[in-house]
């Protein structure tokens, strides 16, 4: 089976221009699915085999309903690929209907909370640089990827705009707001003072205190650390920034349309979670009104 998904691998990479990246995140899926399917063929796996697999994901991996998701969809696109190859005769995913699991919302934060996160001292070029990355990555909707892999090249702060290589290295031309717009070029008049440490590449945007290209956990890093000094103590990951993003257009009275080209994604079905997330949050808003006379 090992080569099999070898061969399913180099096969979507090419047909689909993966990114690193995602094709990790599909070989580690099918490898669990491999480790645990070791001693069978691979058209000796019954349908029964795999909505089983999937509980165990669940009940003995203990993974989230978001991830075992994740694992079911990879499995769809690799059954696929064996019916298209004759290697199988039946592809027994198409039977499953999507898991009926709890569905976690996002997590985002509030219009008050962002402008916290926001209040950066702006006394040296890193705390410059961090803040232009935070307010880009929000004004954006940017993935921590997309972010940290942008160069000089893809501003335009003429027309106010980025050019984002997205998943699939699909481009999109996403606007920058104005907020954002201002801390980018006070980074830019001062992200020379980053270069000359080290020699980096003069197109990669934002750079480390070493000159070279800040990485998704040197980003991680910085941001654990603002959050830690901020005393906000919501679990926020990079892509709570992105989520916020969505979030807050859908409030200020956005389509989805326009969410979803923003954030590049392929299936408005995607995006259509921020609607949910919305009607939460005018729930606990509205729960705040009614009980504010509660002590």
């Amino acid at each position: 089976m090992k080569d099999t998904i070898s061969d399913y691998l180099d096969y979507i990479t090419l047909e689909k221009g993966l990114t690193d990246n995602t094709r990790e995140s599909y070989a580690f899926d099918l490898a669990c699915f491999c480790n645990k399917f070791n001693n069978y063929k691979i058209n000796q796996i019954t349908e029964n085999d795999l909505v089983n697999y999937l509980k165990y994901l669940k009940d003995e991996k203990k993974l989230s309903s978001r991830s075992i998701e994740r694992h079911l969809t990879t499995l769809r696109g690799f059954y696929k690929y064996l019916k298209k190859m004759n290697i199988i005769n039946e592809d027994i995913t198409s039977n499953i209907d999507n898991l009926k699991l709890e569905k976690k919302l996002p997590t985002t934060l509030d219009l008050e909370e962002i402008n916290t996160l926001m209040n950066i001292k702006l006394d040296t070029p890193f705390n410059i640089r961090t803040k232009a990355m935070l307010e880009l990555m929000y004004s954006s909707g940017l993935r921590v990827s997309e972010l940290v892999s942008l160069t000089i090249n893809d501003i335009d702060l003429y027309n106010d705009t980025i050019i984002v290589n997205g998943k699939g290295r699909k481009e999109r031309i996403v606007p920058i707001g104005a907020v954002a717009k201002e801390s980018l070029i006070n980074y830019l008049n001062c992200r020379n003072a980053l270069l000359k440490r080290k020699k980096g590449n003069p197109n990669e945007l934002f750079l480390n205190n070493h000159g070279l290209a800040i990485t998704r956990n040197g980003f991680n890093y910085l941001l654990n650390n603002i959050l830690k000094e901020k005393g906000i103590e919501k679990k926020v990951s990079p892509h709570t920034l992105r989520h916020s993003f969505a979030t807050h257009m859908l409030d200020n009275g956005a389509d989805l349309r326009t969410i979803q080209e923003l954030l590049g994604h392929t299936d408005i079905v995607t995006t259509r979670i921020y609607t949910h997330v919305s009607k939460k949050q005018i729930q606990d808003n509205y729960n705040k009104y009614e009980n504010r006379g509660e002590k």
